[in-house]
């Protein structure tokens, strides 16, 4: 049975919350109400898959909702509700995440801001586990938080809590938030060490030996690995004295 949206009040002041991605100057807000050329379209569909996927590549592209929306056959928002709910989606952030991991990824995506605290990741969890993640992106998607700063036709985007104390932005929070958590990190064998050596021990193509260099002669000598003969051993037993002794006649 389903159950109502617990309560969660705001961890502090809405211009103290922690901001997300870059400087107010680097923001750009996508709406389908002032783009009309194909250009434009586009631009604005990059960037619902920059703020849902962070980058899709060529194979995790919804065309059919693509074209739907260029047509305006359906909106912003049921756009981004068709990424939330795709494959890709579900495969990268539902499956291989907990509940409370999840609800940080989409309270992120969807509705711009950090989550204020455990007890709405509690919340929101509790959507999950009742109405499965349709309802939990519905629900998402049809908050009055989310449709006062978004609307139908707007790019959810990461809004800005104005500190002017503050001349830089903050880390953007693909990086700060990444799509698996430690447990899953760990359990698929990432970061691999390996690829610090791999690193480290990289040489440019100007610093690389030529031909004729000594240490091409070094390595090539440590790569030699001789093993002498072992001798041959024979038992006494296996000896015949008398085929062995020459035949002397006299």
């Amino acid at each position: 049975m389903a159950i109502p949206l617990l309560t969660y009040p705001p961890s502090c002041p809405n211009q103290r919350v922690a901001p997300l991605g870059a400087r107010d100057d680097e923001l750009i807000i996508y709406s389908s109400d002032d783009q009309f050329s194909p250009s434009d379209m586009g631009n604005l569909i990059n960037a619902a898959y920059r703020q849902i996927f962070f980058h899709a590549f060529k194979w995790d592209r919804e065309i059919v909702l693509e074209s739907q929306l260029r047509n305006r056959q359906i909106t912003v928002r049921d756009f981004i509700r068709g990424l939330l709910l795709s494959k890709t989606f579900i495969d990268s952030f539902y499956d291989k995440n907990s509940n409370y991991r999840f609800v940080e990824h989409c309270v992120e995506k969807v509705l711009g801001r950090r989550v204020y605290n455990q007890r709405e990741k509690i919340a929101w969890s509790a959507v999950v586990m009742t109405k499965g993640v349709k309802g939990f992106i519905d629900e998402l998607l049809n908050s009055n938080e989310h449709l006062e700063n978004f609307g139908e036709n707007t790019v959810p985007y990461h809004r800005r809590r104005i500190l002017p104390s503050r001349v830089t932005g903050e880390i953007p929070f693909n990086i700060t938030s990444p799509r698996y958590d430690a447990y899953y990190r760990d359990k698929l064998g990432f970061p691999q060490p390996i690829w610090q050596e791999v690193v480290r021990n990289f040489r440019s193509y100007e610093t690389q030996p030529k031909t004729g260099d000594p240490t091409l002669f070094i390595n090539m000598a440590k790569s030699v690995n001789p093993t002498a003969a072992a001798p041959s051993r024979k038992s006494v037993y296996d000896i015949d004295i008398a085929k062995s002794v020459p035949y002397r006649s006299r």
